[in-house]
């Protein structure tokens, strides 16, 4: 009777099987794995494109050649964009207010920047004439024009700095540096294009 006693104790305090009961204060489902966490933040590329695992060929070629004609009409949409202007569909870097006006800024006034190229071919013709002095001459220029753009963006950037903040507040970050990458370049190459011609500044 004795072990029979101690049977029957240890039967009841022993340990329970594997999932009988559910971990007080456990989260009551197991932790998923790091390719199914992976797989369920993924995310298609072009809305209403994703398709069953189980897809025929013929539904993933079609939703191929949907991603690629929404691709495309984006694309086209863009380079329409950088010619008229179109806020809408202008890339992320050239959107947004503060930056259409400090484009306008700089595409109203003459910047010395956008003459260097022009310059710097000329300095490479006269550095080719087998004469001294008109080398001498051609380094001197190339220095005074380096030097003429460097002061002319710091002046541009400051100006663009203090103008776009008072009219854009937080809105105005990246706006100076842009417009001085901007000045640098020829104005008839510029992208997005010029929409002000000169002397017209924005209010």
């Amino acid at each position: 009777m004795f072990g029979r006693g101690k049977t029957q104790q240890t039967t009841r305090s022993g340990p329970a099987s594997p999932g009988a009961e559910a971990k007080v204060g456990g989260k009551g489902r197991p932790t998923p794995t790091r390719r199914e966490a992976e797989q369920r933040n993924r995310h298609p590329i072009v809305a209403g494109s994703a398709l069953p695992s189980n897809a025929t060929k013929e539904e993933k070629k079609a939703a191929r050649t949907a991603r690629r004609a929404a691709a495309d009409a984006e694309r086209r949409l863009q380079r329409q964009a950088m010619v008229t202007g179109d806020e809408a569909h202008l890339p992320a870097r050239d959107r947004g207010p503060a930056r259409r006006w400090a484009r306008d800024y700089v595409d109203a006034r003459r910047s010395v920047g956008e003459f260097f190229l022009p310059l710097a071919l000329l300095v490479l013709v006269m550095s080719v004439i087998p004469n001294r002095w008109m080398q001498l001459a051609s380094v001197a220029v190339l220095y005074t024009m380096m030097l003429a753009v460097i002061v002319d963006s710091f002046l541009l950037r400051r100006t663009l700095k203090r103008e776009t903040e008072s009219r854009f507040g937080d809105k105005a970050a990246g706006a100076p540096g842009y417009g001085m990458v901007r000045a640098l370049q020829y104005r008839r190459f510029r992208m997005p294009r010029a929409q002000v011609p000169r002397g017209q500044y924005p209010r």
